[in-house]
């Protein structure tokens, strides 16, 4: 079984959410002119990034991601690209009968509407993500895509992702972890978090995924 990361594994989403931080920021005051220092937000839950990068407290934080998220909802999930070979890699894998599941920070229902707008829903057993009555991290919700399918448990499963995050997660819960260094994260972080394996292209991930 394949638990795939979103933002930066199936689609390059930098620009819409850059945009969408840029468009907080202002509303709170605030600037960031580098638009790869804002990469660095790209993975973990957004709260998160609001309070180490601008030092907000939890409410403040919380104000801020749910302004992202009327910015991203109306616009911004679609300021977004499918990685190039991602549709191919997931139709085959499907064809072999490869269980596979999208396991994200991101609240669910915006990462079901991305899958479906981009036609990769179909590919996918589930979808796991946050919601905004208890937000998880990674961790947690690496463990409850893994216990929603345990009739798929049994299988060999892997985590692919491109933040230290979804190694972490990974690790966390007794699964391999695939990280791919074409995504968001920086090699010197993917190393640093001990992938199981990890793979510089979409073509080496299929030829790890598809032995």
């Amino acid at each position: 079984m394949v638990l795939f990361d979103l933002d930066g594994t199936l689609t390059d989403s930098s620009r819409g959410i850059i945009n969408g931080i840029q468009y907080v920021l202002s509303k709170f005051g605030m600037q960031e002119q580098s638009r790869e220092r804002l990469l660095e937000w790209i993975g973990p839950p957004l709260a998160d990034s609001f309070r180490t990068y601008c030092s907000l407290d939890e409410h403040e934080a919380r104000q801020a991601e749910t302004v992202f998220r009327e910015y991203y909802i109306r616009q911004g999930m679609y300021e977004n690209a499918v990685f190039p070979g991602i549709p191919q890699l997931l139709d085959k894998l499907w064809q072999r009968g490869t269980p596979m599941l999208v396991a994200t920070s991101k609240y669910t229902p915006i990462a079901e509407s991305i899958l479906e707008h981009f036609g990769l829903r179909p590919y996918f057993i589930g979808v796991v993500g946050n919601n905004e009555a208890a937000p998880a991290g990674k961790v947690e919700v690496v463990e409850t895509a893994l216990s929603k399918w345990k009739s798929a448990v049994d299988r060999n499963v892997v985590m692919v992702g491109d933040r230290k995050h979804d190694i972490a997660a990974a690790h966390a819960n007794g699964i391999a972890s695939a990280a791919v260094a074409y995504g968001f994260g920086s090699a010197e972080e993917l190393h640093n978090a001990q992938p199981t394996y990890m793979v510089d292209s979409v073509d080496e991930l299929g030829k790890l995924l598809l032995v």
